[in-house]
């Protein structure tokens, strides 16, 4: 802008000739920008109603620029705003709608409540959608983070709206407008004395308005609300009759995820109180198909959480485990823990073949006690699975079969017990062998003649060789008669060199019973080499 231009301009704004307002508003047509940008910014200066609504007139066919010069000007268009919005003419009306939108103009609630509710005056439905539209951005500023470039505090605005909308809210039996209602539930919070004292009387006059826009509203600022009340220790019955029967989609999705992966205590005594969910009742396997992972496992969260009827918890749960994505069938998995009798066991057995380590996991953890016939070999070998996670539930689901306890108990049991149990034990217990070679290798006469004994019930003398071996040297011959009778119970060659050099040992009990031992090899070795005959090369 040249500098006879500039002065022009801040004379035509400091001027009290109200001549200079007709000089201006035929400038705002210029092709210049400087010469339109300088005429609007000298407009809103001078803050002319007439100027004001010349400026509201042009605002459809105004660039970008202009625009962002009338957003910096907060304020300056307040007065043309409101005697736009309460004049007869229903395009400069609708222009201050807009434009009470675009610039932010929350100052301006008031009066577009006064013109929704003034059924006098003709242009209540714009008013109703600049409400609308002017609520939600205002909600969208409060959930974003906060832009303190502009000196307005959202939360400050916020509690002017929502005090303002109290009041129509009060009226609401005069004005019967859904709008307020809405926009109201859209900034408030749950704590609200007005919302609450609603929601407790349904008499009140605008309880059904309130309960149909919770129920109906999709904005997110109502779902918010709503979902807000689950974790309120007081939350009144109708919105937790609301949060049960919506069915829309958008508003499941933000239900489940409020829920998480782990609801807190509040939210879990809240969800008690819901006997049904309404979208669970119909169609339910198609709802339940096209949720994502996270939201099936929130489904499985919430059904057993909920009050619903067990038979019918039982069912989403199944479902899930058998065709749920992987984040449902993991938290199904856990759940299946809480239900018993034929079905239950039935669908964990089924679910022992799950493609997921994790879902094998969960469910191998309560399948101990189920009492299924033949589960305690079924979790034996499953100590043997490729995947860590289920050997380490299958250990710590077996977690009786530990080697001190076999070791305990072990004088107590009979033969028969000690070598299925000890065979239990050496596949279950991963020390099992470190601690056996301990006890073989104790200063203590008894525990080391325990010691080969166990070693010989847990069919483990080929595991446990080198430490055996070493005992044919002891000093008591008795634990070196011990040690050549498990030795006869080993398969590899260097244990027949250690029975082949008993022979020679200066106490002929220890001779004998090594040449006992290698007579019994033999013949075991020519067993072994008959069957291998009759069987055939593998």
């Amino acid at each position: 802008m040249s500098e006879g231009l500039s002065r022009t301009f801040e004379v035509l704004g400091q001027t009290r000739n109200d001549a200079a307002v007709r000089v201006l508003v035929p400038a705002l047509d210029s092709s210049r920008d400087a010469i339109q940008g300088g005429a609007l910014r000298t407009l809103l200066r001078r803050r002319s109603l007439v100027g004001g609504g010349e400026i509201l007139s042009r605002l459809p066919t105004m660039n970008d620029r202009c625009k962002r010069i009338l957003r910096r000007s907060h304020g300056r268009l307040t007065g043309s705003l409101r005697d736009a919005l309460l004049g007869t003419d229903r395009q400069l009306c609708l222009n201050a709608c807009q434009a009470t939108v675009l610039f932010r103009e929350y100052d301006l609630v008031p009066v577009l409540l006064n013109l929704l509710e003034d059924r006098t005056l003709q242009h209540d439905d714009l008013a109703a959608d600049a409400l609308m539209n002017l609520a939600e951005q205002l909600y969208k500023e409060l959930a974003g983070p906060r832009d303190y470039n502009d000196r307005r505090d959202p939360q400050m605005i916020r509690v002017q709206v929502v005090a303002s909308l109290e009041l129509s809210v009060k009226r609401f039996a005069n004005h019967r407008r859904r709008e307020v209602i809405e926009a109201f539930l859209m900034l408030t919070v749950r704590d609200s004395a007005t919302l609450k004292q609603i929601l407790r009387n349904p008499h009140h006059p605008c309880f059904l308005a309130t309960v149909d826009v919770l129920t109906k509203s999709e904005r997110g600022g109502v779902v918010r609300l709503l979902l807000s009340f689950l974790e309120d220790t007081h939350v009144p019955t109708a919105a937790l009759s609301v949060i049960a029967n919506r069915c829309d989609q958008k508003f499941v999705g933000y239900l489940l995820r409020k829920i998480g992966r782990e609801p807190s205590n509040v939210v879990r005594q809240n969800l008690r109180r819901i006997g049904a969910i309404g979208w669970l009742k119909n169609d339910r396997q198609s709802y339940l198909d096209q949720l994502d992972d996270t939201a099936q496992h929130g489904v499985v969260q919430l059904v057993m959480a909920a009050g619903i009827p067990r038979l019918e918890a039982f069912s989403i749960v199944g479902y899930l485990l058998r065709h749920g994505r992987p984040g449902g069938r993991r938290a199904a998995a856990v759940a299946l823990a809480e239900f018993n009798g034929a079905d239950a066991n039935a669908l964990a057995i089924q679910a022992l073949g799950d493609s997921d380590p994790q879902v094998q996991a969960s469910i191998v953890a309560h399948l101990r006690r189920r009492g299924i016939p033949g589960i305690l070999q079924r979790l034996v070998d499953l100590t043997d699975s490729p995947h860590a996670i289920v050997r380490q539930a299958a250990q710590e689901a077996l977690a009786e079969f530990t080697f001190a306890r076999f070791l305990g108990a072990f004088e107590m049991l009979d033969e028969d017990v000690r070598s299925s149990t000890g065979q239990l034990v050496k596949r279950i217990d991963p020390n099992a062998l470190a601690l056996l070679k301990q006890e073989l290798a104790s200063s203590m006469r008894t525990r080391r003649l325990r010691g080969l004994a166990v070693a010989q019930a847990m069919k483990a003398v080929d595991d446990v060789e080198d430490a055996v071996v070493g005992l044919l040297s002891d000093s008591d011959h008795l634990v070196r008669v011990e040690a050549v009778a498990a030795l006869a119970h080993g398969s590899t060659a260097s244990s027949r060199r250690a029975l082949q050099q008993a022979l020679g040992d200066r106490n002929g009990v220890v001779r004998e019973a090594a040449r006992k031992a290698l007579l019994a090899r033999q013949q075991f070795d020519a067993w072994q080499h008959h069957l291998a005959n009759v069987e055939g090369p593998m």
